[in-house]
C-alpha cells in the first residue's frame, strides 16, 4: 500500500508542475513507457512470475496515461482527483495480489528443493541400511531391521538404530564383531564400527566412524565459562564431536595411560575443568616435585599476578605433605557427617548437597594407582590413607582422580579401585604393552589399541555412557596462566566447619617454609667439593680428583698401630678382593670404602645374558628363561638384571607373569 501512495502523490506532483510550467504531456508518457520496459527487463531476469510482470508494466503505463492527461486537462478537478485515488486503490490491491503470488511460488520452491533433497537423502539413507544389513548377516551371522540412519553433522559418520532379531539376541552379539564389521567396511584407519546399547534392550546403535578425527590436534576451547560439578566437567571429544563429561559428584575416575600418550596434558585439562568450577576445590598430590599442580600455582605464589588466587587449593610434593592433606581429608569427611546432619534432612538426601558454599573435593594423585601397589614403606602408608578416603568420603563429598602407566592386573587387582572409579579413561597412543582393555572396561568388547595410535586419543567410559573412542584436548601452557587468571575470583573458599576439621595442616598449607621448593627450583651449581658439603653427606678425600700427599702424621701412625693390633687380636674380616690377577686393582692407602670398590660389572655370566637380551630385541627375555640359559637361580639372576637396570643397561618391563628385561638400545 505504500508502494501505491507513493506512486500516486507522485504522478499528481508530476502533473501539478507540469501543467504549471507547461511542460509537454508526451514527456510524461514517454517516461511511464521508459519505466516500463525497464521493469520488464529486470522482472524477466529475476525470473518473477508473469503476473507480476504485467502489474508492473501495467502500472508505469497507467500511471503514465494518466498524468498526460492531468497535464492537458488540469490536475486538481473532482475528476482528475477522483480517478488518480481510484487509480491508487486499484495499485494496491494488484500489489498485495502479486506479492502474495511471489511469496507463494517462492514458498513452493523452496518445498521442491527441499523434497528433492529429502529424496535424495533417503536414497542414501536406503543404500547405507541395506548395506549394512547385509553386512551384519554377512559377519554376525543375524539379521537386523534398520529403523533410522542419523548423518552426523561433522560429516564424520553415522549411526544406525536397528531393530535385533527375535530369540533373545542381545547387542553385543554385533559388538564383539566389532574389528570384523570395520574391516568388512573398509573403514580407514582410526575408525570404527561400534554397537551400543539401544532404547531397549531389542534395539542397537552402531556408530559408524567414516573420517578418522582421532589424529587432528585440538586444542582446549578459549572459553573459560563457569562450571559445576553437578552438570559435569568436559574432558575431551567423541568421535562425532560430541563433547563427552564426567560427572564425578559420586564417582571416582581413573586415567590410564603410558609414557607418550598425553597422560600428562589429560591430568592438565581435568584440573582445568576443576579450576572452572565453582563448587569444586582441587588438591594434588603429585610426588614427582608436584610437576603436575606446579604451572597452577606458580602464577600466584610467584608473584606475577597481583592478588591472583593459585589454581588449585593444596599441592603435596612429597610424602609428608601428601600425608597432612590426606589426614586433613579424612578428618573434614568425618566432621561433614556429624554437622551437616541437619543440612542433609532439610534437603532429604544422604548425600551431602554440594554448593559453593560446601565445596566438593577433588583430590587429584598423579601416578595414584603406582601409590597404591608400592611396596615401599612410606607409599604404603600414603595408600592406606587414599584407600581410606575412597572409602568413608563418598557422601561427603570427597573424591580423587588417580593416573596410572598402565592397565594391569597390579594396578586394577584392588575392588576399592575398581568399584568406586566408574569413570574410567585409557590413553593408548598405540602402545600395547601393559594395556589390557578388557581389565580397564570390563564387558565392553571390540576394544583395540590400535584403535588410537595417536597421542591424546583413547576410551573414555562413564556409567552414564559405555566405553567408546574419544580425544582429550591439548591445552598449551599459556591457557593454563589464561585460565588461572581467568577463574581467580571463581573458586570457592573451604566452608568453616570443614575448614575447623582441616585443622592447621590445611590453614597453612601455604606458609613460606612448606612452599619454599616451589621457589627454590634452581639449584646452585659449586665445586665437588662444595657440593659434597652442601649435600650433607661426607666430604671423601677418595672421591676427590685430586690427592693431598701421602704425609702421614704422628695421629694417623698411632691409629694404624691401634688398627693393627685390633686385626691381629681379633682376627678381622677382610674386605673382598678379586682373584683375577689381571683385573685386580690397586688397594689405595686408607680407609677401605665401597666408594672405591669396582664391582659394577656384575657377575661374570651377565655380559652373556645381556648379549642374549640385546639379540632378541624389542621382545626381550623373562628372568626365568635368563636364569635357565646361565644355569644360576632366579634370585641372584633378578638381583644381577636389576643392578644392570639401575645402570641404565637394561629397562624392565612390567607386564605381571609376561615381565621382561629388555635391552636399552631396545627399550
Amino acid at each position: 500500500m505504500t508502494g501505491a501512495l507513493s506512486a500516486t502523490t507522485g504522478a499528481l506532483a508530476v502533473a501539478t508542475t507540469g501543467a504549471a510550467t507547461g511542460m509537454p504531456p508526451g514527456w510524461a508518457l514517454a517516461v511511464g513507457a521508459a519505466g516500463a520496459i525497464g521493469h520488464t527487463v529486470t522482472s524477466l531476469k529475476d525470473r518473477l512470475s508473469a503476473r507480476t510482470v504485467s502489474m508492473r508494466a501495467a502500472s508505469w503505463l497507467v500511471g503514465a496515461g494518466w498524468t498526460t492527461w492531468a497535464i492537458t486537462t488540469g490536475p486538481l478537478t473532482w475528476a482528475a482527483l477522483g480517478s488518480l485515488a481510484t487509480l491508487g486503490v486499484g495499485l494496491g490491491a494488484a500489489a498485495r495480489s502479486t506479492l502474495l503470488h511471489e511469496e507463494g511460488r517462492e514458498l513452493e520452491a523452496i518445498a521442491v528443493a527441499e523434497r528433492q533433497v529429502a529424496r535424495e537423502l533417503s536414497a542414501e539413507r536406503r543404500a547405507i541400511a541395506a548395506e549394512w544389513v547385509d553386512r551384519i548377516q554377512r559377519v554376525c551371522g543375524i539379521t537386523v531391521r534398520v529403523l533410522a540412519v542419523e548423518q552426523w553433522p561433522t560429516g564424520a559418520g553415522f549411526t544406525i538404530d536397528a531393530e535385533l532379531p527375535a530369540g533373545g539376541t542381545t547387542y553385543d552379539r554385533i559388538a564383539r564383531e566389532s574389528a570384523r564389521l570395520s574391516a568388512d567396511a573398509r573403514l580407514p584407519h582410526g575408525c570404527t564400527a561400534s554397537a551400543l546399547q539401544g532404547i531397549d534392550q531389542g534395539r542397537v546403535l552402531i556408530d559408524v566412524i567414516t573420517v578418522n578425527v582421532l589424529a587432528e590436534e585440538v586444542t582446549y576451547p578459549t572459553d573459560y565459562g563457569p562450571l559445576s560439578l553437578l552438570t559435569g566437567i568436559p574432558w575431551g571429544l567423541r568421535t562425532n564431536a560430541d563433547v563427552v563429561h564426567a560427572y564425578l559428584r559420586e564417582q571416582c575416575a581413573l586415567v590410564v595411560g603410558p609414557t607418550g600418550s598425553g597422560k600428562t596434558n589429560m591430568v592438565q585439562t581435568i584440573l582445568a575443568g576443576f579450576a572452572r568450577a565453582t563448587d569444586v576445590l582441587t588438591w594434588v598430590i603429585d610426588l614427582n616435585a608436584g610437576s603436575a599442580g606446579l604451572p597452577w600455582v606458580r602464577p600466584a605464589l610467584t608473584g606475577d599476578g597481583e592478588g591472583m588466587r593459585p589454581g588449585v587449593d593444596w599441592l603435596a610434593s612429597t610424602h609428608e605433605e601428601a600425608a597432612l592433606m590426606l589426614d586433613a581429608a579424612v578428618r573434614i569427611a568425618k566432621h561433614r557427617k556429624m554437622a551437616y546432619q541437619d543440612l542433609m534432612s532439610m534437603a532429604n538426601t544422604d548425600l551431602l548437597p554440594i554448593s559453593a558454599q560446601i565445596p566438593q573435593i577433588e583430590i587429584v594423585i598423579d601416578e595414584g594407582a603406582e601409590i597404591l601397589t608400592s611396596m615401599d614403606r612410606p607409599t604404603k602408608v600414603l595408600a592406606k590413607k587414599i584407600l581410606e578416603v575412597i572409602r568413608i568420603a563418598r557422601a561427603m563429598g570427597i573424591r580423587t582422580v588417580l593416573t596410572s602407566l598402565g592397565a594391569t592386573g597390579a594396578v586394577l587387582g584392588d575392588l576399592m579401585i575398581r568399584r568406586e572409579a566408574k569413570v574410567r579413561v585409557a590413553l593408548t597412543g598405540g602402545e600395547t604393552e601393559g594395556m589390557d582393555l578388557s581389565k580397564q572396561f570390563p564387558g565392553s568388547r571390540g576394544l583395540r589399541v590400535d584403535q588410537a595410535p595417536y597421542k591424546g586419543s583413547g576410551f573414555m567410559s562413564t556409567p552414564e555412557s559405555p566405553a567408546a573412542l574419544f580425544k582429550s584436548w591439548r591445552i598449551l601452557p599459556n591457557q593454563i596462566r589464561d585460565i588461572v587468571a581467568a577463574t581467580s575470583d571463581r573458586h570457592p573458599t573451604l566452608d568453616t566447619i570443614s575448614a575447623k576439621a582441616a585443622g592447621p595442616d590445611y590453614a597453612r598449607r601455604w606458609d613460606h617454609a612448606r612452599v619454599a621448593w616451589i621457589h627454590d627450583h634452581t639449584p646452585s651449581v659449586g665445586t665437588p667439593a662444595e657440593s659434597a658439603d652442601t649435600a650433607g653427606g661426607l666430604n671423601l678425600s677418595a672421591l676427590r680428583t685430586e690427592q693431598p700427599p701421602a704425609v702421614e702424621s704422628e695421629a694417623d701412625a698411632l691409629a694404624r698401630a691401634f688398627r693393627e693390633q685390633i686385626d691381629a687380636q681379633f682376627a678381622t674380616t677382610p674386605e673382598p678382593t678379586s682373584t683375577d690377577p689381571e683385573t685386580e686393582q690397586p688397594t689405595p692407602a686408607g680407609l677401605n670404602l665401597s666408594a672405591l670398590r669396582n664391582d659394577s660389572e656384575g657377575p661374570e655370566w651377565l655380559p652373556e645374558a645381556i648379549a642374549a637380551i640385546a639379540a632378541t630385541g624389542s621382545e626381550g627375555m623373562k628372568p626365568s628363561a635368563v636364569a635357565d640359559m646361565v644355569g644360576r637361580s632366579r634370585q641372584a639372576v633378578r638381583a644381577a638384571l636389576k643392578a644392570a637396570v639401575e645402570r641404565g643397561e637394561l629397562v624392565y618391563r612390567e607386564n605381571g607373569p609376561h615381565s621382561v628385561y629388555v635391552h636399552a638400545d631396545y627399550a
